[in-house]
């Protein structure tokens, strides 16, 4: 479907942003390889030849006795038992570039945990013998998918919302004003952790948790468009030709006011990585395990003998946040009337 001739003239100011066009590409390259994460680090290999037959253990959990082993426990594959086996049928084993995943421990270390970063370990190892870019890359994947679900989600809450506010006036708009004013004056953060020290962690409980506030940030940017909207000539022009208010709303004034939609979008894509990485530094976030780069921050925190946990974390959120910024800064630029 071709673009309208303001859209065209949106996407080529996008594209005249150099930072914000190469930022985009960066960090989608970034996010693909991170959905990706289990062809990347994992402990079990990709492809399995054995007997004549091939077998994808990156897909599938296979017992030790499909390669004639002893146990029907799951098999492990860096074991040399498991390998002998393998290799004796003429087998063998595509790894990944990684021969670990967020959860497995080196225990072929040769000096304590955390270690230095080593061709084996290429950013070294947390204090629990895990490697770190593993953890890293399947951080980054949990970090951008939670901030991606919960901006969504919020989004469509918060535009609601203004959209009712706005279009309706009103004492719909008094009371929204008045329940807005108060419920973004509390304490987010200190809730958060109260009502996350109830219940056990887990992703979905977080998302549902930080759902309760994120959605406030777009309301009044909404509500000031739809204010704006409802007294134009071509809204009264609908209404007088019997269309509905649904229609009128979403139809004819919706699409302008999410112009100012998109340009606060990946800001408050930003803000979901800082408040889940803030939740899980105070270990108030993701259940005990998970990889996470706010936990990778606390390990830095404790382990000061250890700069590479410390800076690795810093690195990976610096990079990702700043990509985000500069793509928001090219988003608004090109949406922006003025230009």
């Amino acid at each position: 479907m071709a673009l309208s001739p303001m859209n065209q003239r949106r996407l080529q100011r996008f594209k005249a942003n150099k930072r914000g066009r190469w930022s985009l590409w960066i960090f989608g390259v970034l996010f693909v390889l991170s959905l990706g994460a289990e062809l990347i680090a994992n402990d079990k290999p990709l492809l399995i030849s054995y007997d004549g037959g091939l077998y994808f253990p990156v897909l599938e959990r296979y017992p030790e006795t499909t390669f004639g082993g002893e146990f029907p426990l799951q098999a492990n594959y860096k074991s040399p038992y498991i390998q002998d086996l393998i290799a004796a049928k003429d087998g063998w084993m595509i790894w990944p570039p990684i021969r670990y995943n967020y959860s497995s421990i080196n225990y072929e270390l040769q000096v304590p945990s955390p270690a230095p970063p080593s061709l084996e370990n290429l950013l070294g190892t947390d204090d629990q013998g895990r490697d770190v870019l593993a953890r890293v890359i399947y951080g980054f994947r949990i970090s951008i998918l939670f901030a991606l679900t919960l901006t969504l989600v919020s989004s469509v809450i918060g535009v609601v919302a203004g959209a009712l506010q706005g279009f309706y006036g009103g004492w719909v708009d008094l009371l929204g004003q008045r329940f807005l004013e108060i419920w973004s004056g509390l304490p987010v953060l200190f809730l958060l952790i109260i009502l996350a020290s109830f219940v056990q962690p887990n992703f979905w409980w977080l998302l549902g948790i930080m759902l309760l506030f994120s959605w406030m940030s777009l309301v009044d940017v909404v509500r000031a468009e739809f204010l704006r909207g409802r007294n134009l000539e071509y809204v009264r022009a609908a209404r007088a030709l019997g269309m509905g208010n649904r229609g009128i709303m979403f139809r004819h004034i919706l699409p302008n006011a999410m112009v100012s939609t998109l340009t606060f979008m990946p800001f408050i894509l930003t803000g979901a990585i800082g408040t889940l990485t803030s939740l899980d530094f105070l270990g108030f976030g993701l259940p005990a395990g998970s990889p996470s780069l706010g936990e990778l921050v606390a390990q830095g925190k404790a382990n000061l003998q250890a700069p590479w946990l410390g800076l690795t974390a810093f690195a990976v959120l610096g990079l990702m946040l700043t990509l985000l910024v500069f793509i928001g800064e090219a988003v608004r630029d090109a949406f922006d009337p003025r230009k």
